[in-house]
Parts: structure tokens; sequence; C-alpha cells
């Protein structure tokens, strides 16, 4: 008996066993659900299947951007709709939340008593506050703005009401695409630029201009090539006509209260990771640069936040994941998400609870994985080599 199960003793052996075994229990589990999921929906007489994508959607969208949303378009537009909106909320809150967690974070070190304690107390409070409350103040301060009769106008282009803020909406004309390409390209240049001036100075010691070089390259060359196609750009001006506002574009009070507060939120965690990173680099390494003459702004984004961003990539990762997927809490204030548009409306009209469930969770999962991926890449860019 002994014998027939020493192959039990090998150690690859039952690491392989075991494996097999949690995935078979595991797809076994997942194979018994949907049967009794397929099983109880058959008994209750409740339609299964995807036809309800290309049914009429029947509803309007107050904030769609980027598709030209009506009524008469189907579920499957509202899906669209629904992720622009998440990844427009999503990229915005996470560009704005890192600058402003990077710099609470270097103000928490600050040796200005103030300017310290004003920052501890905005992450303690921030942090200890549900995100959900954060959302509802900022939409519930949003709603008191003047009404549309009594709009705040800027520069008479730009007015501010309770219903968002109006602004230009900009017209692309033929050969826009043109000065799009250009930046692009100029984009592209910037960073191989960058690659190239970071080899020369590790062959020979000299800096070059890169900031301004590809500042340079992004503003002028698109610059030039728009006046030389002839200014292919043109703007539609919001007017006050009746009871609203006519032509340009709005931005909704659901998106700015939104932004706000997944802005304001996730920059306190940030902000905590970032002084943790910047504690992390040793005392030594900024003795070392000031005893070489650096000042301390040089010696802060040349020598403390490069080590720091080490220790800072991992934890900031988790970050951009979470200001994602709270995004979802936008149902509260009525943005129309992902969740709010096609995990909300589109669910309670076609009744497709598993697919539309399904759908979004495949979704979040797919966008979660892709942050990953990229924030992966990048921190192995900035880890030590080995030689």
């Amino acid at each position: 008996m002994r014998s027939n199960l020493s192959f039990f003793s090998d150690e690859k052996f039952r690491s392989i066993f075991f494996q097999t075994l949690v995935i078979g229990i595991f797809a076994l589990g997942i194979y018994l659900i949907v049967q009794t999921t397929g099983h109880n929906l058959e008994k209750r007489n409740i339609a299964t299947g995807w036809r309800f994508l290309s049914d009429p959607a029947g509803f309007d969208i107050s904030f769609s951007p980027f598709i030209d949303f009506k009524s008469t378009d189907t579920h499957l537009d509202v899906y669209f709709v629904g992720i622009f909106n998440t990844l427009l909320v999503s990229f915005c809150g996470c560009i704005a939340a890192t600058i402003l967690g990077f710099l609470i974070g270097i103000v928490r070190l600050s040796s200005n008593w103030l300017l310290s304690r004003v920052a501890y107390v905005y992450v303690e409070f921030t942090r200890n506050v549900p995100l959900l409350l954060q959302i509802i103040l900022w939409y519930s301060i949003l709603i008191q703005l003047p009404r549309i009769k009594q709009a705040l106008e800027l520069m008479d282009i730009f007015f501010i009401s309770n219903r968002g803020i109006y602004s230009p909406r900009p017209i692309f004309e033929n050969g826009f695409s043109f000065v799009f390409i250009a930046f692009i390209l100029a984009l592209i240049s910037s960073f191989i630029l960058r690659k190239w001036s970071k080899k020369r100075q590790d062959e020979t010691g000299k800096q070059f201009p890169v900031a301004l070089t590809a500042l340079g390259l992004l503003i002028i060359v698109p610059l030039v090539l728009f006046f030389i196609l002839g200014s292919p750009l043109s703007f539609d001006f919001p007017a006050l006509k009746g009871f609203n506002f006519k032509g340009g574009m709005v931005i909704r009070p659901e998106f700015i209260a939104m932004f706000l507060a997944l802005t304001i939120y996730t920059a306190a965690f940030i902000s905590e990771t970032v002084r943790s990173g910047i504690l992390s680099v040793t005392k030594g390494q900024r003795e070392a640069s000031s005893s070489l003459g650096l000042k301390k702004s040089w010696i802060m984004r040349l020598v403390i936040i490069p080590q720091a961003l080490r220790v800072i990539i991992p934890p900031l990762t988790s970050q951009y994941l979470n200001l994602t997927k709270n995004s979802s809490l936008g149902i509260a204030v009525g943005y129309a998400d992902l969740v709010h548009g096609f995990g909300g409306i589109s669910l309670n009209q076609t009744g497709q609870a598993i697919e539309c469930m399904v759908i979004v969770m495949a979704t979040y999962l797919t966008i979660s994985l892709i942050i990953s991926a990229f924030m992966n890449i990048y921190n192995k860019s900035i880890q030590f080599k080995e030689k």
C-alpha cells in the first residue's frame, strides 16, 4: 500500500495534483451554478439571451459627451455611453488625484508647521468620511448654484448654473485631423528624445533641455500646421434661449460632483503613499545631495522622488483601481456611468439581470486588468537594473 502511494512523496507531483483538484472543483461549482440558474429561469419562463442589446432603449441620457445618444438608440449604445462616461471620470480623477496627492504628500513633510498640520487634517478628515457621503455633499452644493436665468457669466462665453457649466463646443473642420496627427507624432518624438537624452547624459554627463524641447514640439509644430491649414477649428457658443441654453456643451453637476469627490478622496490615500515613499529614501541621500550644493527643490525632484517611485507605484496602482471601481457610486447622484445606465435602467427595462450584470462585471474586470498591466510595465521600467 505504501509503495502504491509513493508518488505522493514527490513534491512536484503533489503540487500539480492539488492545483488540478482545486481547479476541477472550481469548474464543477461554476457548472452547477450555471445549470441551476438556467433551470430556475426556464421554470419561471424568464427569457435569456443577448437579443435585448439590439432593442430600442426608450429613455434619454442627460450626459453623453462622446456619443449623440437618442431614446431610439439601442441598449448596446447605452452600454457604450456608460463605458465612455466611466472612463472619462476615472481618467480625469486619476490624473487630478495623482497631482493633488503628490502635493499633499510633500506638504505633509514640510518644515512649515501650519502647512503640515493643514495637510494632516485634510488627509484624516477625507479618509475617514465615506466616499458616498462626499459625493452627495458635492452634488448638494452644486445644485444650489443659481438657476439658468441667473447663471453666473465668465467672459460672456462660460455660464455656471445649477444645471452645469456651459462652455463653447469645438467644431473640428476638414484638415484638423492632420493637426492631431502632428501632435501625436510630436508626443512620440518627445518620448524618443527623453530616452536619447538620458542615454547621452549617462555616457557624457551632459544634460539636454528635454522639457523645453518637448514643449516646443508639442506646441509649436501643431500650432504652425494649424495656421498653415487655415485654422480648421471653430466654436459653437452657448446662448440663453427660453428656459435653457442652446448650443455649446455642458458639464453636468453629476460629473463635477463625481470628479471632485473621487479626486479629493483618492488624493488623501495617494498622499500617504507618497509620504511613505519619500520617507523610505535614506536620510544620507538628502545629506549627500546637499553637500553637492543642490537646491532643495532639485534634491526632491532629481534624487528623492525617482527613488521613492519604486515604493510609491505598487500601492498607487491599487488607488487607481479603487478610483475606477468607486466611479460606480455615481448611481447615487444619477451620473450616467456603466452601472447607472446599462446596469440600472437597461436592466430594469429588459429584465435581463444576469446578462447585464455579467457584462458590467466583465467590463470592470477588463478595465482593471488593463490599468494593472500598464502600471506593472511602468513599475518594471523604474526598478533598479542589476548588471
